[in-house]
């Protein structure tokens, strides 16, 4: 698995201890210690192919299911973005581009309306002559001043590019989820159209890849459907790491999905992310974790569930359920 980037902040994983109703209670003759020995006795599944090809099995749920993907890391400038167009015709990310291009084309029509007009010039009088020189001798300090902002461009773009970022199994904008770990392998061997088939080691991934191997880590498995119901039981029901989590595949898919929306909510200074440090500051000891706390206090549980129900809305319109 590669470097998380902002879009996910990594964290020490904690294993909370949620009840759960449905669970069976142990009958006269199943022991603890039984039940704990069958757990021990289930074999491991075998990370070799995974750590290979350097992609993970992820499972999310939502509250319309549960289902697997795959995610892996790689630096941006290896990857195509995956295409938007037919999901959203107003495609944010494209917009924004083009005002860039539309102004930076404005400022060079200005600077060649100049200089054609200082051409037309040639026969004015040693005045305007000395204005005109002036002028060019300004043109070239911007010149110079333009040469230099565009390397420190470049060296930010080389930046960019080198910094890793996710990347799903995904297909024009929309995440794949399979139902079953079957279901899941059927689709990668059959060399259906995905943005996961342009990493180099998807090859290799789907010669060797079988349902068994379709076993996701508890770092990699989130509970998005219980998010907006946690929040919504007030401040000490609250799950530190059940919503850390969240924030975390949140962002991933936010920005392999290209929902901007999302990012905007989960970004530095928002009242999400501000729910995502106290939570991360509650689960250390000492002072830190005090303060934390005491910044959860003060974060109104109706807004946060309410943010989290649009998060967790927005992601749920891109899936495309796979049986």
């Amino acid at each position: 698995m590669g470097t998380r980037t902002h879009t996910e902040v990594s964290v020490a994983r904690q294993s909370p201890q949620r009840p759960d109703a449905d669970e069976p209670e142990l009958d006269d003759t199943e022991t603890p210690a039984a039940a704990d020995e069958v757990e021990v006795d289930r074999p491991a599944a075998d990370r070799a192919l995974w750590d290979e090809v350097r992609i993970d099995p992820v499972e999310i749920a939502l509250p319309a299911g549960t289902g697997y993907t795959l995610r892996a890391y790689r630096p941006a400038r290896e990857l195509t973005p995956t295409d938007v167009a037919e999901r959203d015709l107003d495609d944010p990310f494209l917009a924004r581009r083009q005002v860039v291009e539309a102004e930076d084309d404005e400022e060079v029509v200005i600077l060649d309306e100049e200089f054609a007009a200082l051409n037309d010039d040639e026969d004015e009088d040693e005045e305007k002559d000395g204005k005109r020189a002036a002028t060019r001798r300004g043109m070239a300090d911007d010149d110079d001043a333009d040469d230099a902002d565009d390397a420190d461009d470049a060296d930010d773009d080389d930046a960019a590019g080198d910094e890793e970022v996710p990347v799903f199994l995904t297909h024009r904008g929309r995440l794949l989820l399979f139902k079953t770990p079957e279901s899941l392998v059927t689709f990668i061997r059959s060399g259906a159209p995905n943005d996961l088939s342009q990493l180099d080691s998807w090859n290799e991934l789907s010669e060797r890849l079988e349902p068994a191997d379709i076993a996701p880590l508890d770092e990699d498995t989130y509970e998005l459907d219980l998010v907006v119901e946690n929040l919504r039981g007030g401040h000490d029901a609250w799950d530190p790491a059940l919503l850390i989590e969240a924030g975390e595949i949140a962002r991933d898919l936010a920005y392999a999905l290209r929902l901007p929306a999302v990012l905007d909510m989960l970004s530095a200074g928002s009242s999400l992310d501000d729910l995502d440090e106290a939570l991360r500051a509650s689960v250390n000891g000492g002072v830190g974790g005090f303060l934390g706390r005491r910044r959860l206090k003060k974060i109104g549980a109706q807004t946060a569930s309410l943010g989290w129900r649009t998060i967790v809305g927005k992601i749920s319109a891109v899936v495309d359920w796979r049986d």
